[in-house]
């Protein structure tokens, strides 16, 4: 499956903006790590792109990401893609076991969070968000309510990476894709 096929699948799924820029989000990070672990660009990528295709078919923990892999395995996506996607679901089963599994659990979270932050900055934009910003948001648990602390801390953990150094990898993946996640904003306006 090269990128255009996943763009397609999901460009046929999800209908909202803020939904497709997480999935952007996440498939740069999953970019930069699979580079970084010297892995398959491409296929890192596009399980990012794809991890959360049926959520608005599917809007509840019952049933993403379970109930979507019967349509992506119908769409010909190969099996170790499926497998990845279905393990990011903490309710799933699937056991993150493998490096992929591990980066896009790890991935999913922070990237809602950095983006909120980024939101929330005067320049309102990621090419100079510091993960220092991202700290001072973290104890505040009514910030970015939607994303899960303990979800991130296991993630980074699993990947074997610290945390803040994680959260660092994470933004800097994400402004390489700034334009396509709307996080351009006017960098050095404080």
């Amino acid at each position: 499956m090269n990128r255009d096929e996943a763009l397609t699948l999901m460009y046929q799924y999800v209908q909202k903006d803020s939904l497709r820029k997480h999935m952007f989000a996440v498939e740069a990070a999953m970019r930069f790590y699979a580079a970084k672990f010297g892995e398959d660009v491409e296929f890192w990528g596009n399980t990012g792109l794809l991890h959360d295709f049926d959520f608005e078919i599917h809007p509840d923990l019952e049933r993403h990401p379970s109930a979507g892999a019967p349509i992506l395995r119908e769409a010909g996506v190969p099996e170790e893609m499926v497998l990845a996607i279905l393990s990011h679901g903490v309710e799933t089963g699937v056991p993150r076991d493998n490096p992929l599994r591990k980066t896009l659990f790890a991935c999913d979270e922070v990237t809602g969070l950095i983006t909120a932050v980024a939101l929330i900055r005067p320049s309102r934009s990621i090419l100079d968000l510091k993960v220092s910003s991202v700290k001072k948001k973290w104890k505040n648990l009514n910030f970015a309510a939607g994303t899960s602390r303990e979800e991130m801390e296991m993630g980074a953990q699993e990947l074997g990476i610290e945390l803040w150094e994680h959260v660092g990898n994470v933004i800097e993946a994400m402004r390489g894709a700034a334009s396509e996640l709307d996080l351009v904003g006017n960098p050095g306006l404080e």
